[in-house]
């Protein structure tokens, strides 16, 4: 599903967040992106739907060479991507449903399809009693859980999460990482950067450790 080879990104002013990095993800595999803060997690997670591209070497997502890929085919890439923020980027002049909702209107779904796709993500995520709640009114357990309904009402192949369990209280992060585990369980490819791996220990996921923008070991 995911490939790097050779990978570096170059920042203005010299910053190297990532120097010849290769690795593989396989198609319904679960990895943990683990390392210090400045490794190159969120980095590689940026790389994979190409919010950034990198300045040498090869990133290939579900077959397609992200960086030669036209501006006009980024859209149908991301498609296939769920995208879990690590700030949430939720609305909070909307509601919870809306909030699903929005992404899929934007892309074209009928409101009909649309509506059944947020309704299944809410109830996989266990918010389907919250669909009218506001974001200021949901736990920050729920704010995350309502961030990966939204990632994955599209129902992608791909779903990428950068630090899904920060500022959690152990309860929650581990009943997140069950969630995303069981989204691994149904076949789809799951890449999480986190700093806590042992939330994820019984997830049966793969580790890659990051340092200072390489695979260390």
């Amino acid at each position: 599903m995911i490939s790097f080879t050779q990978v570096c990104k170059r920042y203005p002013g010299g910053i190297e967040a990532l120097r010849d990095l290769s690795l593989h993800v396989g198609a319904g595999e679960m990895v943990l992106l683990t390392g210090r803060s400045g490794a190159g997690k969120s980095t590689v997670l940026k790389l994979i739907p190409a919010i950034e591209l990198p300045s040498a070497g090869a990133v290939i997502v579900a077959g397609q060479n992200v960086a030669s890929l036209r501006r006009a085919a980024v859209p149908f890439l991301r498609r296939r991507i769920g995208l879990v923020f690590q700030d949430h980027k939720l609305l909070f002049d909307r509601n919870a449903f809306e909030n699903v909702l929005l992404p899929l209107a934007i892309s074209g779904y009928s409101p009909r399809d649309a509506g059944r796709r947020v309704q299944a993500a809410l109830d996989k995520v266990g918010l389907a009693e919250r669909a009218r709640a506001m974001p200021v009114a949901l736990s920050g357990g729920e704010q995350q859980r309502l961030a990966i309904a939204r990632a994955i009402a599209h129902r992608p192949a791909l779903l990428v999460a950068d630090e899904p369990t920060a500022n959690l209280d152990p309860e929650y992060a581990h009943e997140i990482a069950r969630l995303l585990e069981s989204f691994r369980q149904v076949g789809v490819t799951v890449v999480v950067a986190t700093h806590d791996a042992a939330v994820f220990a019984d997830c049966g996921a793969r580790r890659i450790v990051l340092e200072r923008g390489a695979a260390a070991g």
